[in-house]
């Protein structure tokens, strides 16, 4: 266990860092993972933890986290009817195959090789963010089965590398093929339950050399356990927050500091 002069500044950090997170999935509709992993590696290589799994556990801890958020968000988004069930329960199979192949990739990746995909991916994602349009259409419908199988996995797998749940990704490109905002945020979230339940347990059986104190295969359980505690409390405060302030120039800032992040994880891959 660490030493107490240690642990209550870890704890004060992880509480605003889960706070932060939960403000963020309330206000703008994005997973707090995307601010949750380069958080934690920053935290934990600042306490000394610096091993070429160190990823990993950043990446299988926001994953866990993605699990309580997700059920909690789809509950709330189920009572206002906006939940397309039927697309998520087409959706579960290939997404979560995806995801455990993310996990059975992530396993054999270094530290050095997930944050250049992380800083590549999230920086894509940003750029989106920032240029995207919502009158973007690729077409007025979902495509069948073909579509899901091979996009669905790759969803997944992506999600994984990234540690994040399905809106990043499940969210422009439902928008991107006619479904309207709120049920694909809605429907997303689901798609956050099915990436992060079997990724989970994958990690808790993935063990890993030199992993901060208090964890158990990949997940750290105190970073989970602050955290969840934290979003809870603050997601709806974001959520409030989305009602008075404008959400098109806050993504904007928000991909800003998203590319700052990317950028910055670059560099230190190839220090």
């Amino acid at each position: 266990m660490p030493d107490l002069s240690l642990l209550l500044p870890l704890v004060a950090i992880l509480m605003a860092v889960g706070a932060f997170a939960g403000v963020l999935a309330g206000l703008l509709g994005v997973g707090g993972g995307i601010v949750l992993v380069p958080a934690f590696f920053y935290l934990f290589s600042g306490l000394g933890y610096g091993s070429d799994d160190l990823m990993q556990v950043c990446v299988a801890t926001s994953l866990a986290t993605i699990i309580v958020t997700s059920i909690r968000s789809v509950l709330a988004h189920s009572k206002r009817g906006a939940v397309d069930w039927q697309t998520l329960r087409q959706w579960v199979v290939p997404i979560a195959i995806g995801a455990v192949i993310g996990v059975l990739v992530v396993h054999q990746l270094s530290t050095s090789t997930m944050q250049i995909i992380f800083a590549i991916l999230v920086f894509i994602i940003a750029s989106y963010m920032m240029f995207g349009k919502s009158s973007w259409r690729i077409s007025d419908g979902l495509p069948g089965g073909w579509f899901r199988a091979w996009f669905g996995p790759l969803m997944g797998f992506l999600s994984v590398l990234l540690g994040i749940g399905g809106g990043s990704i499940g969210t422009p490109m439902q928008t991107l093929h006619g479904v309207p905002i709120h049920r694909a945020v809605a429907t997303s979230a689901g798609f956050g339950v099915t990436i992060a339940l079997p990724s989970a347990i994958g990690f808790l059986l993935t063990p890993v050399p030199d992993a901060p104190w208090g964890s158990i295969g990949a997940i750290n359980i105190p970073a989970f356990l602050i955290v969840i505690a934290m979003t809870m409390i603050t997601a709806p405060m974001g959520a409030a927050l989305a009602h008075k302030l404008d959400p098109k120039k806050l993504k904007r800032v928000f991909a800003v500091f998203l590319m700052l992040v990317a950028l910055n994880m670059l560099r230190k891959a190839f220090l």
